[in-house]
């Protein structure tokens, strides 16, 4: 994957990620085949901060069912990205 644009998806935004935002760290949902370089190179491209690790999951789709019909909800990747101490992103960002 050489496109940065297509890395990271979207932010993840809970209760535990945002207590995780006062510790330097945050989550993103990437794309499923983007590496550990590839999104730390995205993120201090987009948000302008020093990325000090990157640690990345995958996270399997849960089952689900509409009636009597069965389906799955899709398998995704999560990124924890540590940034330096000091900087800050903000998801929120209002202008």
């Amino acid at each position: 994957m050489k496109d940065l644009t297509r890395v990271i998806v979207r932010p993840v935004v809970t209760e535990k990620t945002n207590d995780m935002g006062e510790n330097d760290k945050y989550a993103f949902e990437v794309a499923v085949d983007a590496n550990k370089n590839e999104v730390k190179q995205a993120v201090e491209r987009f948000f302008g901060v020093k990325v000090l690790d990157v640690r990345t999951m995958n996270v399997k789709g849960k089952p689900k069912r509409l009636g009597r019909h069965m389906g799955r909800r899709k398998d995704w990747k999560k990124a924890i990205v540590t940034v330096q101490s000091g900087d800050k992103i903000d998801l929120f960002d209002v202008v």
